[in-house]
């Protein structure tokens, strides 16, 4: 490709032909703001934030969207641009609610931050406002209109992205508004809550519902014995909202902090994904010696995804694994077996969960999710919502013991568990498994790198006893979509499908710690935090699930043996086809 030679701020750069004056400024070391855009995602040149000055050219031009050329000179901080992107600053704030003390994104607002930058006035344009119903029907996520500055992200995530299509502008000029088809709530649209709105919104338009409250209540209940279960994925992103870089590991701080907050026991749900690729793969191996039994099998784990399937592919829903999430599977297991070892009736016992995701929040109203007659889980939160809860309750997260361990019996989980975090996680957990079960032999290798990355896509085959097993990957509900329409349409070659409804996985779930778009336009966020679990399996004596001795204790002591009657009582569940209007 043909090289471009150019200067930014007198500063002498080459990049490819094609590159946007955006990118050409951060290779000559400098930012420039961003509001509409987002890297691989949104370029709307709406917002007019990027503007910059362009020699022998009179108007002000978008970083964003305009392209290098041989010879320019641009100049992205004269007082010219300056001056214009604070007007444009200003008049987003005349329409905009300033409720920024009572914002769950103050301090991580990119408009709150780039008005405190430039000096604006926020009441310099008085005038007409919009006033809108906030929506919050949903059990997982909120979406104020009053906070919104039209930027679009939102849409090109569940339009593009996800392929959802519940949001789009609606109306024209002052009026235009983000909204769903027919003006419905997010409660009677095809929603799936994958939260990935949340994840890309600059401001506080678009939140999870909020379920701390819920969490303190509980606490300060004396009647109630209050557990919690961390998933994989938090431990690699919590660190993120207390000024760690993005791929720190606070597994042990984590555990420290929810403990000095008062829990009575602290557990890891990496057991119960290991539980998950026991009953899994056990039904994996049921299907795939049955000639009459559905394949491709397609994971279930992933709330946000089943929602999807439940309304886009309700005839493939036999497609899917009985098995409930690892969420849930972690509930049941406490409703029935821990409440009976520790003697307490199940409704005694509170179960919360600290969650990279808003769609299980969703899966806790879902039926069939009452083991024990009482609600697997009490309360699901965002590792948003841990981080507030931290900081509320005063505990010192830097000062705490980062080599704090989860409590026994059931704080013990193997890597393979924890991988699940990331896109391709379980897939190479359950081959594992399932390869020693059907071999009669140990794995010399159990890395299976062919699933590992961050690509959409991925596809790999296996041999077991001699017969090719054709696997395939996906993240992100777009890529799903691909898939399911091959087996829709009778064109799969699959017998085994792991999907995840969150791009990169539950690492970059839509309730994890927001990055914004500077950071994400530098950083592949979802790949750094996946290294975070995959080093932490490399160091690991504990890489197999049917291995974990909590594992083998719980089906000798309750459930017997993987697929087993109990097991399906308590660890299995079952699915609907959902109307999308």
């Amino acid at each position: 490709m043909k090289n471009v030679n150019l200067k930014v701020n007198g500063v002498a750069v080459t990049v490819p032909e094609g590159t946007r004056i955006l990118d050409a400024a951060v290779k000559a070391g400098f930012n420039i703001p961003t509001l509409c855009y987002m890297k691989d995602l949104c370029n709307e040149s709406s917002c007019r934030v990027c503007v910059v000055e362009i020699k022998n050219n009179r108007k002000l031009m978008t970083a964003c969207s305009t392209v290098v050329a041989e010879g320019m000179e641009v100049f992205t901080n004269t007082p010219k641009v300056r001056a214009s992107r604070k007007i444009t600053l200003e008049l987003m704030l005349s329409n905009h609610h300033k409720e920024c003390l009572s914002c769950v994104r103050s301090g991580n607002c990119e408009l709150q931050t780039l008005s405190t930058e430039y000096g604006c006035d926020a009441t310099k344009y008085s005038g007409a406002m919009n006033d809108y119903d906030v929506d919050d029907v949903t059990p997982f996520l909120v979406r104020d209109n009053n906070k919104c500055i039209l930027c679009r992200r939102c849409v090109a995530a569940c339009n593009t992205v996800q392929t959802v299509g519940v949001i789009d502008a609606g109306n024209r000029g002052f009026a235009t508004r983000i909204a769903s088809p027919f003006d419905k709530s997010l409660g009677e649209v095809p929603c799936v809550a994958c939260g990935q709105c949340i994840n890309v919104c600059p401001t506080g338009a678009l939140r999870e519902k909020d379920s701390a409250s819920d969490v303190e209540k509980l606490l300060a209940d004396p009647t109630k014995t209050v557990i919690v279960g961390t998933a994989p994925a938090v431990r690699a992103a919590l660190g993120e909202e207390f000024g760690y870089p993005i791929g720190t590991d606070t597994e042990g701080r984590m555990v420290a902090a929810l403990k000095a907050m008062g829990f009575d026991k602290v557990f890891d749900v990496n057991m119960a994904a290991d539980m998950t690729i026991m009953e899994e793969g056990t039904e994996f191996l049921e299907r795939l010696n049955d000639p009459n039994a559905t394949l491709p099998m397609i994971t279930s784990c992933s709330p946000g995804w089943i929602r999807f399937i439940e309304y886009n592919y309700p005839d493939q829903l036999k497609n899917l694994s009985s098995c409930k999430s690892p969420q849930q599977m972690f509930g049941a297991i406490m409703k029935t077996y821990y409440a009976k070892k520790l003697g307490i009736d199940p409704k005694d016992l509170a179960v919360v969960t600290v969650m990279p995701c808003i769609a299980k929040k969703f899966e806790l109203t879902r039926d069939d999710q009452s083991a024990a007659g009482v609600p697997d889980i009490d309360v699901s939160v965002t590792t948003r919502e841990l981080a507030r809860l931290i900081k509320k309750f005063g505990i010192n997260f830097a000062a705490l013991d980062p080599k704090t361990e989860f409590d026994d019996p059931i704080g013990k989980g193997s890597t393979a568990g924890l991988i699940f975090g990331a896109t391709g996680g379980v897939m190479e957990a359950a081959l594992r498994t399932v390869a020693e079960v059907v071999t009669g032999e140990k794995l010399d290798n159990v890395d299976f790198k062919a699933v590992r990355g961050t690509k959409g896509i991925k596809e790999a085959s296996v041999t077991l006893n001699g017969k090719q097993i054709n696997i395939a990957v996906a993240s992100g509900l777009g890529n799903a979509r691909k898939i399911m329409d091959d087996i829709k349409a009778g064109k799969s070659k699959y017998h085994f499908v792991e999907i995840m409804a969150c791009p990169g996985g539950c690492v970059n779930g839509g309730g994890q710690p927001i990055v914004d778009s500077a950071t994400r336009n530098l950083v592949d966020v979802p790949k750094t935090r996946a290294k975070v679990l995959y080093k932490k399996d490399g160091k690991s004596e504990l890489r197999k699930s049917h291995e974990n001795p909590v594992v083998k204790a719980l089906y000798e002591e309750f459930f017997g043996k993987p697929g087993s009657h109990t097991s399906h009582e308590v660890l299995h569940t079952s699915y609907v086809k959902r109307d999308r209007f």
